[in-house]
């Protein structure tokens, strides 16, 4: 597996309902809404490895829609700095989301935006399911 692999992307909209309706006529995608979250979500498809889960929501502080791609990482922290250290720079520092996993969006030297995702650390399970962080016994 690759190091620090791209495990999510989300695409904001001006209007969501849009957005998925187009990629669901153009591209024939399986796109659900979760109420959980409150934006609709990609799943992978059945085949692990095939694909990535997505999500599909509506702008609400940025002016501008935008695409981001997470990469997970093990140690966020550590990262940022590295990010910093190499030209980029934070635009959110490392925070905790409350089923316990951090994200951190950052930029590349060029200026876009990228996420970094820290699963939440639980000894002896494997995430595999990161729009719903669902785990499982490894």
């Amino acid at each position: 597996m690759q190091k620090n692999p791209v495990v999510f992307w989300e695409l904001a909209s001006y209007d969501m309902e849009k957005s998925v309706e187009f990629f669901r006529h153009v591209f024939n995608w399986r796109i659900d809404f979760s109420e959980r979250l409150g934006f609709f979500i990609v799943p992978e498809t059945s085949v692990p490895g095939e694909s990535m889960d997505g999500g599909i929501f509506t702008l609400e502080r940025a002016r501008l829609p935008f695409l981001t791609i997470y990469m997970q990482v093990e140690n966020i922290q550590e990262k940022a700095k590295h990010v910093e250290e190499n030209g980029g720079w934070i635009i959110e520092a490392p925070f905790e989301l409350p089923g316990g996993s951090k994200i951190c969006l950052f930029n590349e030297p060029s200026g876009v935006t990228f996420a970094m995702i820290e699963p939440k650390k639980n000894r002896g399970w494997a995430l595999i399911n990161h729009s719903n962080l669902v785990w499982r016994k490894s």
